[in-house]
Formats: C-alpha cells, sequence, structure tokens
C-alpha cells in the first residue's frame, strides 16, 4: 500500500502539470487568436480532464495512507509516528490531518476535491473556469511537489519495524479533533477558488461582475468552513486544555483568525462593486490577501517561525512556503498593474452618511484588526531579527487593541443596515435610530442596575466590565435595529396578504434571502459578543480537596464523593467524582479527569463542565500536591459562555438561508418553464436588493 499511495502522488503530480501547462498553453492561444494542429478548444479540454484525473490520483493516496493507519503498518514512518494498535478508530482515521505529512496530503486533496467540482461545473462560463482552473492547478502542482519530494507520508522505516506505534498526540484524542482540522482547512484550502476566479477575470479583463456572482456561493461556503473551523478550535481549546479558556491569542489561533477577517471585509465589500460598482481595486486585494493569510497560516504552522501548541515540529519546507508566497505576491502585482485600468471605479462616495460609507468603514475596522493580529504573531519574529532576542506579544496586548475595534465593529454591524445607498437624509436617521437608540440607553440602565460598574476603569486596572457594559449595550442597539428591520418588511406583506407577522418575516427573507440571512449571521455575532462580555465576570477556586471536603463557587457547593484509577488499552486514568449541591439540594456529579497515554507517555487533562445558559461549571482534576499527596481542584464559574457557542449556530443558520435561492427567482424559474411550454409571456419577478 505504501508503494501505491506513492505511485498515486507521483500520477497527481503528473496531471496537475499537465493541467496547468496545456491549460496556460490553450489559454494562451485563445487570446491571442493562435490556430494548432490541436484547437486550443480541445487543448483546453484535455487539461480539464486531467484536473479531474488528479482528484482520482490524491484521493487513492489519502485512502492509502487511511488504510496503512487502520491496518497498523507501522513500516510507513507516518503511521508509527501517529498511531497505535489500541487507538480508537476514529482517531486512526484522523491521523491522516495529524501530522504534518498528512495534513499536506488532507490539503493536497481537499484542493483536488474543489477543483473537481470546479471542473465538473465549468459550462457556468467556460473561459473564465478554463482560467480559475489552470490557476487551480499551480497551487496543486506546489503541494504535490512538496508531498513528493519534501514530506513524503509514505516514507518507510528503516531497520527493524516496532511491533506497536508510539501514539497519537493525547491533545488530539478528543471527539472534535475529528472535524476541528477538516473543517479549518476546508476554509483554508476553499479559498483559492475565489482567488483563482479572481485572478483570472483580472488576466482575461472578465466584463460585468459576472465572476463576483459565480464565487459567492464558493466564498461564503468557504467563509462558513473557516468560522465552523475557528470556533471548534475555540471549543476543542475551552474542553480540552483545562486552563478554563477558549481563546488565547495563539500564534496558529491567529493564522486562522486573519483570513477570516479579510475575507469578512470580501463578502461584505463585493457588494459595493455588485450594485454601485465601486471598490473593485479592494475586492481583488482582499481576495489576493485572503488566500497568502491562508498560505502563511500553513507556513506559520510548519516553519517552526512561531512556538505553540498546535504547531508541528520545526522543517525545512518553511522555505519552500516562503518561496511560494513570493510567487503568488508577485503573480498578483504583476498582472494588477498590467490591468489596473480594468478596475476603474464606476461611481464615487456620495456622503459619509450612507451604506457605502458604513462598508468602507467596516473594511478598514477588519483590516485594522487583521494588522493587529499580524504584528502581534510576527512581532517576536521581528524583534529577534532586529534586536538578537524574542519579544513575545501576549494577549494583553491583542486585548487591548483587538476588544475596541471589535466592538466598533460590532456597532457598524448595527447601523449599517439602517443607512440608505448614496446618501441618508437625516429624516431617515431620525427614524430609523430612535428605537435602536432607546433599547441602547434602557439596556445600559439594565446593566448598570446589576451591578456593572464600567466607571472602574478609571480607578483599577480591570478593563472587562467597562468592555462588557458596550458589549451589552452596543449589542441591544444592532439586535433592535435587525429586529425593525424585519418587522417593517413584515408588516408590509401581513397588511397586503392578511398573514401572521410571522409568516409574513419567513415570505420576506424568502424573497431576499442574501439581505435577510446576512441580518440573522449579524445577530449570531451579536450573540457570540455577549458571550463573550461574560467572560468579565468569571469567578475562580483552586483547593486541595480530600475526601467530604467542599469547594464553594458561585451558588453551588462541589462536595468531594471519592477519587478513583482506571485502566484501558490506550491509557490510565485518575479522577474525582464531585457532588455538586445547590444548598442542601443535590444537583448533579462530575468527574474530572487526568490520563496518561501509554503509546506516548504523555499526559492529558479531561474537563468536566456542566453548561447551562446562565453560565459554565469548569471543573478540573489538576493532579497531586507531591508534597501532601492531596488532590487537586480548579472549579471556575464561566457566565454566559453557553451563548457564544449558540451564537455559532445562529451564524450558520443565517449563512445557510443567505445561500438560498430568492423565492422570487425560483418563482419566476417556475413561471418562465410554464410559459415555455404553455407559449405564453411568463410574469417578470420584482428584483430583491440588498
Amino acid at each position: 500500500m505504501p508503494t501505491f499511495g506513492s505511485f498515486a502522488l507521483l500520477l497527481a503530480l503528473a496531471l496537475s502539470a499537465y493541467t496547468l501547462l496545456a491549460g496556460a498553453v490553450a489559454l494562451r492561444q485563445l487570446a491571442m487568436g493562435a490556430r494548432s494542429r490541436v484547437s486550443p478548444e480541445r487543448l483546453a479540454e484535455t487539461a480539464r480532464r486531467a484536473g479531474i484525473g488528479t482528484f482520482v490520483a490524491t484521493t487513492a493516496a489519502a485512502f492509502a495512507l487511511v488504510w496503512a493507519a487502520f491496518t497498523d503498518d507501522f513500516s510507513v514512518s507516518y503511521i508509527l509516528h501517529h498511531s497505535n494498535r489500541a487507538l480508537p478508530g476514529a482517531y486512526k482515521f484522523a491521523a491522516l490531518w495529524s501530522g504534518q505529512e498528512g495534513s499536506l496530503l488532507l490539503w493536497a486533496w481537499l484542493l483536488a476535491s474543489y477543483g473537481f467540482v470546479l471542473r465538473l461545473r465549468h459550462k457556468v462560463d467556460v473561459k473564465l473556469t478554463a482560467y480559475a482552473s489552470t490557476i487551480l492547478a499551480g497551487i496543486q502542482v506546489f503541494f504535490l511537489l512538496i508531498l513528493n519530494f519534501a514530506a513524503p507520508p509514505f516514507s518507510l522505516v528503516t531497520g527493524s519495524i516496532p511491533a506497536d506505534g508510539f501514539g497519537l498526540n493525547p491533545l488530539l484524542q478528543y471527539p472534535e479533533m475529528v472535524i476541528h482540522p477538516p473543517m479549518l482547512y476546508l476554509g483554508y484550502v476553499g479559498f483559492a477558488v475565489p482567488f483563482a476566479f479572481a485572478l483570472g477575470a483580472l488576466m482575461m479583463r472578465y466584463p460585468g461582475e459576472k465572476w463576483i456572482q459565480i464565487t459567492r456561493r464558493w466564498t461564503m461556503v468557504t467563509w462558513l468552513f473557516l468560522t465552523c473551523g475557528i470556533f471548534l478550535g475555540a471549543h476543542w481549546a475551552y474542553a480540552v486544555l483545562g486552563w478554563g479558556g477558549y481563546w488565547g491569542w495563539d500564534p496558529v489561533e491567529n493564522a486562522s483568525l486573519m483570513p477570516w477577517l479579510t475575507g469578512t471585509a470580501f463578502l461584505h465589500s463585493v457588494m459595493m462593486q455588485e450594485k454601485r460598482g465601486m471598490m473593485k481595486t479592494w475586492n481583488v486585494w482582499l481576495i489576493f490577501s485572503t488566500f497568502m493569510l491562508a498560505i502563511l497560516g500553513t507556513l506559520l504552522t510548519r516553519s517552526g517561525l512561531v512556538s505553540s501548541v498546535h504547531a508541528f515540529a520545526q522543517s525545512s519546507i518553511g522555505s519552500w512556503f516562503w518561496a511560494f508566497l513570493v510567487i503568488v505576491l508577485s503573480v498578483c502585482l504583476f498582472t494588477y498593474i498590467l490591468q489596473r485600468d480594468h478596475l476603474k471605479t464606476e461611481n464615487k462616495l456620495e456622503s459619509l452618511v450612507s451604506r457605502e460609507s458604513s462598508f468602507l468603514f467596516n473594511n478598514l475596522v477588519l483590516l485594522a484588526a487583521c494588522f493587529t493580529v499580524l504584528w502581534g504573531t510576527l512581532f517576536p519574529v521581528l524583534s529577534e531579527y532586529v534586536q538578537g532576542n524574542r519579544v513575545t506579544v501576549g494577549a494583553p496586548f491583542y486585548n487591548r487593541v483587538a476588544v475596541p475595534i471589535g466592538l466598533f465593529l460590532l456597532f457598524l454591524t448595527g447601523i449599517g443596515p439602517l443607512l440608505a445607498w448614496r446618501s441618508s437624509s437625516f429624516k431617515s436617521i431620525r427614524k430609523n435610530f430612535v428605537l435602536p437608540v432607546i433599547a441602547g440607553l434602557v439596556m445600559a440602565v439594565v446593566v448598570i442596575s446589576s451591578g456593572v460598574r464600567p466607571w472602574e476603569i478609571f480607578t483599577t486596572d480591570h478593563q472587562g466590565s467597562f468592555y462588557a457594559f458596550f458589549a451589552f449595550v452596543i449589542g441591544a442597539v444592532v439586535v433592535t435595529a435587525i429586529a425593525s428591520e424585519f418587522l417593517r418588511g413584515a408588516q408590509v406583506i401581513a397588511r397586503h396578504t392578511g398573514r401572521g407577522l410571522f409568516a409574513s418575516m419567513v415570505q420576506l427573507t424568502r424573497r431576499n434571502t442574501r439581505r435577510y440571512g446576512g441580518y440573522i449571521v449579524h445577530f449570531g455575532v451579536v450573540v457570540i459578543f455577549i458571550g463573550m462580555a461574560g467572560g468579565a465576570f468569571d469567578l475562580s477556586r483552586e483547593q486541595e480537596l480530600s475526601y467530604k471536603q467542599n469547594i464553594y463557587i458561585g451558588p453551588y457547593r462541589l462536595e468531594c464523593e471519592s477519587f478513583s484509577q482506571d485502566t484501558n488499552p490506550n491509557y490510565d486514568s485518575e479522577y474525582a467524582l464531585l457532588d455538586v449541591y445547590h444548598g442542601d439540594k443535590k444537583l448533579f456529579q462530575m468527574a474530572p479527569e487526568k490520563r496518561f497515554y501509554a503509546a506516548s507517555q504523555q499526559p492529558s487533562t479531561i474537563v468536566a463542565n456542566h453548561s447551562t445558559l446562565a453560565w459554565d461549571l469548569y471543573v478540573v482534576y489538576e493532579g497531586k500536591n507531591p508534597s501532601t499527596g492531596q488532590p487537586i481542584i480548579k472549579a471556575i464559574l464561566h457566565p454566559l459562555i453557553a451563548w457564544i457557542w449558540i451564537g455559532v449556530g445562529i451564524i450558520i443558520f443565517g449563512t445557510a438561508v443567505a445561500l438560498m435561492p430568492n423565492m422570487t427567482a425560483a418563482l419566476a424559474a417556475s413561471r418562465s418553464k410554464a410559459a415555455e411550454t404553455t407559449h405564453l409571456p411568463s410574469a417578470v419577478p420584482a428584483s430583491g436588493g440588498d
């Protein structure tokens, strides 16, 4: 099977190289009007089919590696170092992306999969798709070169083959490990598709904005994958690492956040180009930057530049990624300079108080956040290069800069929909902003009445309550603004149709799914911010705990029922059984655990967490005090944290709504079909705008 996998990778490289070269030649001939013995159309078709063949070959290679993991083929060095016989099946499958070589194979396979779908749908625009297919092939060649020559996943063990493997990293033996990295990679890799379309459209001076319409669904689905991947990673860190948090501004966490920020800016900015013919240069560079930041994130994980619990071991392939980044940037710059006159804006910004200006400020804020994260991530590297010693940038730096930026972005989320295109009159501003402002003032009173004192920032170093106050107030403003948008439209429909308000809201959403799905996504963002704001009021207790002793935290009393040990083929464990009381009433039992994995000889923490809408009770078994032999228990009360995960669910739902076709478009299609069969003219639907 290793021989089969190696052959499949070589075949994939050959097919991908042919797709690149034949595609480039065919496009060159079409552009110059040149003809040869083989027509450019025929050559382009063979390139397309070779691209499909690349998917088949990389799928075969990925299958070979997974097969080796499930059959415990420890003659393969990668399997030896990332699996063992007692490893559960789900984690053997996850071994595909648990190490450097396997994760690069996953990158190549996902890219081939995206290319496969793109090439099957080539008739949406044959010439533009041919450009995008050729560009994707160039990216594919790079990753397959690495897999064949720099980081081969099928390298064989020299000498005697061990009877068992070294095991999977204990931090990765958690259910979310099976889905978090693939989700993240689906986002990283997926941005290659809109990048390829944007670069191809610029190369061929594509007329109009159809390339944006073609790539809208690609971009939204990719963005959703990356969003899910980021928050699955946050929940993984929260549930496994045992430190009580979910985002530590780790360099590899930051690497996933940066393309998400620029990708979010691109999703907003393209609306300006579609509706007003503006921000064309912004859009191509936003998607160029998003793809390059995804590559940079992959580089940071593998080059040893940064220190991270998520990073792979330092290796020489970092230089490959640096070279690839330089090539991509050079191609983008050259194409932009050559074709920049094609990106001239068709309209100018007419007023600062307009929907256009809100999109512009939104982009500026997102880019400021991205630059902040990039600067903080690379600062240790830059400081070592300049000063000779590495200066680490920690969470306080990011929180000091990124949190205010985030709150301002949340504010823009609320006011943008209330502004009109081109210019907003004072009368419309007053009409649209009255209810949101009142809601914000009411929320301010409620929050202060509950004991939050935002002015304490002037007398103490604690900034949490200050930012939490504004998160609650701005959140109320945004939610009211979104609700008013739904209510206004639904009331109009209800008056004309006699339907109930909820049914009218559903119909309103179906008439313009992109706009109202976007509002639902914005609502999910507000919910996430509310969940994050609860972190300002965390409570924490830590103490040694013997039999029948208690820890008191918030409304809870945790009583030690027992300590025990357990053994299974994969790991040994120590755990505590804690009865949780509210007053004298027993509510439930919790069992925080510490594991020691036999194969890897590494420990792991398994957190016990009881979650409610109000707070999470988060309990960690930290081991025994070596001097007393007493177990140490840490209990944390996290207010509102469940709303972060609820907010992600709302974002997923909102994105799904935005991806659905408008009801008017569906009706138009059915009426057109009926008209064709009955030879009657079809009705023209009313167009919905964003």
